[in-house]
């Protein structure tokens, strides 16, 4: 696999768990309120509930998402700009990584997660569903 294609495949994959956090709440809110049951499954809800954690602390220690990190490595070693690349990464990237300051990002993680944690207390998972 060559370092181009396998940035691609980072930032998709990256992209997809972004996708994961944000729509993942959205359906455990719909769900609920649809009597969707698959939706308080403790795998997904544990899942998601990592996924969010994770960012907000990453923000809150300034640490720059190893995946990010990855694939600005990955386009390094491929010979590109860590902001060039094909059409997918740009607009991807277009979407994802938009200018503002530090503290607004971990703001935005936090109260996003203070959400997250919410639903779980609002729709309690079920373990064994």
């Amino acid at each position: 696999m060559n370092y181009a294609f396998a940035a691609v495949v980072v930032l998709l994959t990256h992209f997809a768990i972004v996708l994961f956090v944000v729509v993942g709440l959205l359906l455990i809110v719909v769900g609920n309120l649809r009597a969707w049951p698959w939706v308080n499954r403790w795998w997904f809800r544990v899942l998601h509930l990592l996924a969010i954690s994770v960012v907000v602390l990453e923000s809150w220690l300034g640490i720059e998402c190893p995946l990010t990190t990855l694939e600005n490595w990955l386009r390094l070693q491929a010979g590109q700009g860590v902001y060039q690349g094909s059409f997918i990464q740009h607009w991807v990237h277009g979407v994802m990584f938009y200018q503002a300051p530090g503290w607004v990002f971990a703001l935005v993680y936090t109260l996003f997660g203070l959400l997250v944690a919410a639903a779980w207390w609002r729709w309690p998972p079920q373990q064994f569903k």
